[in-house]
């Protein structure tokens, strides 16, 4: 079973996690730009974490022959904020960087006008670099939250194919089903969604377009859920066939819109960025 996790926060996750993945058959991942879990004070910090999302986790990922692609935004969260606004400014210089997938995550958390503008900018930002758009949808009052979110997608021109509407669940698949969007769905322990949850869905609305994610973060979550809707697709009458398309196929022609998805083969290197080898102890 080969394995892409098209939405996974690997700065938050250890290098035990990379070793567990790549035996679990995850060959690729992308890793979205998100809140940190605690307010960002200035636009340097959002520097700095750009910059390891395009360097240092690339590498790091890269030890475990796991292929790294990121996306990079201002998330919602932090839209509401003064201080982190002028992001937006710096984002060209990052979305013109090779290993950069998307523009993402963008989308709502609150819903405010404050977030409002910051998709439509982001969208907009999307359409001038031709990259795909990976949005967000909030965790409150989501099922208004993604009607708001289409309907900033419409206005903004980018065409729906090169969105991927993420977070999705049992109220709001059905809204975003026949857009032409892509459909993300988070696997978690307790919350979102299950292996079991994710298999009726996809029983019902088939793999077109579907793509399944571990979202693994700081919180309660784990990288290996896709592995395990994977096997809970088998054990409920899916071929492999169709694993391989929800877990792999789906995730890689939706980045491959961005013409810089590098899938090729990676073998463990001995090598050092930046002085650092995450070896620890000698050799």
């Amino acid at each position: 079973m080969r394995i892409f996790d098209p939405h996974i926060h690997m700065t938050s996750r250890t290098t035990d996690d990379y070793e567990r993945m790549a035996a679990a058959g995850v060959r690729a991942v992308v890793e979205p730009a998100f809140w940190l879990g605690q307010p960002r004070t200035s636009v340097d910090s959002f520097v700095d974490y750009f910059d390891s999302l395009i360097g240092w986790e690339p590498f790091r990922a890269g030890q475990f022959g796991i292929r790294h692609h990121a996306t990079v935004a201002l998330n919602p969260k932090e839209a509401n904020d003064p201080r982190c606004r002028p992001v937006l400014d710096l984002l060209p210089r990052y979305l013109d960087k090779d290993g950069v997938v998307a523009v993402g995550e963008i989308g709502y958390d609150a819903m405010t006008p404050a977030e409002d503008a910051a998709l439509a900018g982001q969208l907009a930002l999307a359409v001038a670099h031709d990259l795909p758009a990976l949005v967000h949808t909030p965790h409150r009052d989501k099922a208004r939250g993604v009607e708001r979110t289409l309907a900033v997608v419409t206005e903004s021109g980018i065409p729906p194919g090169r969105v991927l509407v993420d977070h999705l669940n049992e109220v709001t698949v059905e809204l975003v089903r026949d857009t032409g969007c892509w459909l993300g769905f988070s696997i978690y322990p307790e919350t979102k969604m299950s292996p079991p949850r994710m298999v009726e869905l996809l029983k019902r609305y088939g793999t077109e377009r579907m793509l399944v994610n571990s979202a693994a973060d700081w919180g309660r979550s784990d990288p290996l859920l896709t592995r395990a809707t994977g096997e809970a697709m088998l054990l409920a009458g899916f071929d492999a066939d169709e694993v391989d398309r929800v877990l792999w196929r789906n995730p890689v022609e939706f980045y491959s819109q961005s013409g810089r998805l590098d899938l090729t083969d990676l073998e463990d290197s001995s090598a050092t960025f930046a002085g650092n080898s995450i070896l620890r102890g000698g050799a």
